[in-house]
């Protein structure tokens, strides 16, 4: 290769890893694998520029060397891998591109890459790598599980080339994203040694003085401490086996960062720290026999040294919430050291390390159940004998667990979940509602789009708002969240309630203007008549100019007028002859009300405009047809008909005790509350001597507004009945019509 590139120390080192290389994967590469490679990598070096150091020094060839025989040690020795690792920063130029790579290879090599190169942008979007929606967006960028290996390994070939690096914020910057994305990653992935080896280094990067105290106040080589787990386990294993019990024995010591976290949440420092060596016994038993097996062990160990009883967690007898079960007790070993022993079935050691209490969850790492079968698969692959059948099943996975879902960024590297076929509106909702309630649009990209453009997962999303925007019906066919549903709805009821209180002022205004007092019922007709089911929708029509209030006001008129011609005679209270009570065309049982100069037995009939009952001020109006009309006398109706026929106006009064049944029509407005239905009939069945006819409800945009009518026999029984509703949660105001 071009000599100039490489350092002297690189140009020693880099023939020891290509013999390396070669020598792990034996017959996979052949020649002209090798010189393939070995040509594009020369040619991208000297005529395309594309291998060169980065900012921070570091020589990508080595790099992908060091990143590909680590792939070989810890996962396996693949053809596939290794040269998608060696080759696919030569695609981020024009020099080569996916088509080329699938035409010199195979499309498995293409496919790898391909995945490779899909989410190397994810990291210029200056992202919370902590945020565990990004965790998920990698997941779903990478396309291969095979690309998420090769990443978890990369990041550990680069963190063991950046010790002692002299740019501190990017040891810094590079410990960090380990510790919260890759560390995790390897976890699940059940590469419990890369794990470890990710979070020590991580902690040695980020806070060196207190990784040297620990690892200084360990005192101990691993091989003593390998010694020591030895020694410790000598006597238990030779009683299990004197008891005839099959299990196996495994013994590890806790790695620095495990301490460190330990010393931390339990505020305290080493010395009381009581399991820096762990013991895990793993009993083969049937599951009727497995609880006794444990506890038999669990009377070995504590026969042979003495337990610490408040470390004592018995997590048989009462599983965790996650189905985790276990023994854990703290024995004082050899030497004076306290060494944790964990007992469990093989079924219950299954179930903690891949089932639904795997360790990584119960340890508090989010996850959810495809990610966990999905890990688990991928696990158990790598667990197994074969090498070459673990990448002929993985080359087959699909990680595209996430297809119903999208991940967008924020331009400040935010990162947020929506479903599949969210547009730029849902996520101006899901930002906050008054940013989803003024989006004009958005930039994705830094292109502009409209609000009804569908996401993509990776996009970064600004949107763009103007004061004057507000939401509008036809968004409803744009927004697929329900949040956002439910705020467009909200914001249009209240839109509509407000224009509603607006126009309502306006038309009161035009009636004062006119002289004219609206009866709320002749009202009501007229709401009906021009086609409006509610009050609300009526009046909304007006504030947007579908209706002209002047014509809303002039068909009032006219139907007044109607009413008032109907109503009108051509005699006078004082022509009018009093009929006897045989000649009466409607009467009621009990005559109670007294007419002119205290004649009682007169035909008369209750006013439909205003309902009077017993107690009710009231008046009397001769008719045409020979009966008198008798109206409250504050009926509107009636004001008009004194204006123009002031000597057809009878006096009249109540007489004698209540006794009949009037009918009373209700108008109620409120809250749409659960129930309220039913706690307003409620309250009317326990009134006496009132009796519910009929109710008609109906409810819009959290607004409630019906129409009730019952019989009643006292205007005092009507007005604490009123009271009684108004009490009743939700309701705000009650109108006698």
């Amino acid at each position: 290769m071009t000599q100039e590139y490489f350092t002297t120390e690189e140009r020693i080192l880099l023939p020891q890893l290509v013999k390396e290389l070669n020598d792990k994967l034996g017959n996979q590469l052949t020649c002209k694998d090798i010189n393939t490679v070995h040509g594009l990598i020369e040619r991208g070096i000297r005529e395309a520029g594309i291998f060169k150091r980065d900012r921070y020094g570091l020589n990508p060839v080595v790099r992908h060397l060091r990143t590909a025989l680590t792939l070989c040690d810890s996962i396996a020795p693949d053809r596939t891998m290794v040269i998608a690792t060696m080759i696919y920063n030569l695609c981020r130029g024009d020099y080569l591109d996916v088509d080329r790579i699938r035409a010199l290879f195979d499309d498995d090599i293409a496919r790898v890459v391909h995945g490779l190169l899909h989410v190397a942008p994810l990291y210029k979007k200056q992202a919370a790598v902590e945020n565990e929606n990004f965790h998920k967006l990698l997941l779903s960028f990478a396309e291969d599980v095979r690309v998420i290996l090769i990443m978890t390994v990369d990041r550990l070939a680069l963190m063991r080339a950046i010790n002692h690096h002299p740019n501190e914020k990017f040891v810094h910057d590079i410990a960090s994203e380990s510790r919260y994305l890759y560390a995790p990653l390897a976890h699940k992935l059940g590469l419990y040694a890369i794990k470890t080896e990710l979070e020590d280094t991580s902690l040695k990067y980020l806070d060196r003085k207190t990784f040297s105290q620990i690892a200084e106040r360990l005192n101990e080589t691993k091989r003593e401490r390998e010694r020591y787990i030895q020694e410790f386990i000598k006597p238990i294993d030779e009683r299990l086996k004197q008891e005839g019990l099959k299990f196996d024995l495994k013994g590890r010591t806790k790695s620095i960062n495990s301490i460190w976290q330990k010393m931390q949440k339990q505020g305290v420092d080493l010395g009381g720290i009581y399991d820096l060596f762990a013991i895990r016994i793993i009993l083969d038993t049937t599951p009727k026999d497995e609880k006794r097996a444990c506890w038999l062990a669990y009377s070995i160990v504590t026969d042979i040294y003495k337990a610490n009883p408040s470390r004592f967690k018995d997590w048989i007898t009462i599983p965790k919430s996650n189905g985790y079960e276990s023994l854990h007790i703290t024995v004082y070993g050899p030497g004076d050291k306290w060494v944790e022993v964990q007992i469990r079935s093989r079924r219950m050691d299954e179930t903690a390390e891949r089932g639904v209490a795997a360790h990584w969850r119960y340890k508090g790492i989010k996850s959810d159940g495809d990610v966990d079968r999905w890990m688990n698969e991928v696990r158990e692959m790598l667990e197994a004998s074969g090498q070459e059948g673990q990448m002929n099943l993985m080359r087959n996975m699909d990680t595209n667990l996430y297809n119903n879902e999208v991940f967008v960024f924020t331009p400040k590297g935010d990162l947020f979940r929506l479903p599949q076929g969210a547009t730029i509106l849902d996520f101006a909702f899901h930002i906050h509602s008054r940013v989803g309630c003024t989006c004009m649009g958005g930039k994705v990209d830094g292109k502009n789009q409209k609000i009804n453009y569908r996401l993509k997962s990776g996009d970064t999303v600004e949107i763009i708002t103007s004061s004057t925007q507000t939401p509008r019906l036809d968004w409803l066919n744009i927004a697929v969240t329900s949040r956002a549903r439910n705020k467009i709805k909200n914001a249009i009821n209240e839109r509509r309630a407000r224009q509603a209180q607006l126009a309502r002022e306006t038309l009161q205004r035009r009636f004062k203007n006119r002289k004219i007092e609206p009866d709320d019922s002749i009202l009501a007709r007229l709401i009906k008549k021009m086609g409006h089911k509610t009050t609300t929708e009526f009046y909304a029509a007006i504030q947007e100019g579908e209706i002209d209030v002047n014509t809303v006001v002039e068909q009032y008129e006219a139907i007044v007028a109607k009413q008032n011609e109907a109503s009108a005679t051509r005699g006078t209270a004082e022509e009018f002859v009093l009929q006897q009570p045989a000649e009466r065309k409607e009467a009621f049982n009990d005559d109670i009300l007294v007419i002119g100069e205290g004649v009682k037995g007169i035909n008369y009939k209750l006013a439909k405009c205003c309902n009077p009952i017993f107690g009710d001020r009231v008046e009397g109006f001769i008719a045409s047809d020979g009966a008198i009309k008798i109206h409250r006398t504050d009926c509107k109706n009636l004001r008009h008909l004194k204006e123009r026929y002031p000597y057809r106006i009878i006096r009249t009064r109540w007489t004698g005790k209540a006794g009949s049944q009037f009918v009373v029509t209700l108008h109620v407005l409120g809250k749409d509350d659960l129930g309220i239905v039913t706690s307003i009939t409620s309250v009317i069945n326990k009134t006496d001597n009132c009796l519910l006819r009929s109710i008609s409800v109906q409810a819009e945009g959290g607004l409630f507004e019906g129409y009730i009518t019952v019989n009643i026999s006292h205007i005092d029984l009507l007005d604490d009945l009123t009271k009684k509703i108004l009490n009743v949660k939700g309701v705000k105001e009650v109108t006698r019509l």
